[in-house]
């Protein structure tokens, strides 16, 4: 049952109501991955709510899995307007799990779900610059365009690393690119495209650091391997 944020660290000894206003306010709380508001609602038995990255409630057993999210789910576990969420593609994985990163309604590929706290934050932090690999098809072969895509060091006015570029295929009026990013803000390869006078017409993700879609189907999911968890816990 859903009730107030502080009312549920209050009662499991993490600070009195006003302390937990306070925690919330600094920033220092987390549901499903996603910093707290003060007034939040929260189920203790179906949300993952950390402090400072710590469990409230016991820290539950770990879980892991590779997602290939299809186009028309977003990447969320609740939708107020009825959409399909990724959280009906895992339902049967055994475990309550969050999305480490997002990919947009429109796009499709891997997405990484987690009740790891501290592998999810690792995962999104920018300063830890993972790798994301794209396969994207756009509306242009135009090579001038293209080359510009390779030496974007800003979007919209913020500093990026510059993409990692490559042709793979060009057919009429569309090219099939490979684009590797280092950060991951908001709909980020789609806005980069649309600054140099590209549309995107599809975008899939193949690869977040080391780990890869594979042979995954959309709307498949697996467990990471045990060199795929290392892999994220050393990050």
């Amino acid at each position: 049952m859903k009730e107030r944020l502080q009312k549920i660290l209050s009662r499991n000894g993490v600070a009195s109501r006003r302390g937990a206003e306070k925690l919330i306010a600094e920033g220092a709380v987390e549901v499903n991955g996603v910093k707290a508001v003060i007034g939040q609602m929260a189920d203790p038995e179906q949300d993952i709510i950390t402090v400072h990255g710590k469990y409230v409630g016991g820290k539950p057993e770990p879980v892991y899995i590779a997602l290939y999210k299809p186009r028309g789910y977003v990447t969320t576990l609740r939708d107020e307007r009825g959409r399909k969420t990724v959280r009906e593609l895992v339902s049967d994985c055994g475990a309550h799990v969050y999305p480490a990163g997002r990919l947009d309604m429109d796009s499709e590929g891997l997405l990484i779900l987690t009740n790891d706290g501290e592998v999810a934050h690792k995962l999104m932090h920018p300063s830890r610059e993972v790798k994301k690999v794209y396969r994207v098809t756009v509306d242009s072969t135009d090579d001038e365009k293209i080359e510009m895509l390779r030496q974007l060091t800003e979007l919209d006015g913020e500093p990026i690393s510059s993409p990692e570029v490559r042709v793979i295929r060009k057919k009429e009026d569309r090219s099939s690119l490979e684009i590797t990013i280092h950060e991951g803000k908001k709909r980020q390869i789609r806005r980069m495209c649309e600054q140099v006078g590209m549309e995107v017409l599809r975008l899939k993700r193949n690869k977040i650091g080391e780990i890869s879609l594979g042979m995954l189907k959309p709307g498949e999911w697996r467990y990471l391997d045990k060199r795929e968890v290392r892999y994220l816990k050393s990050l």
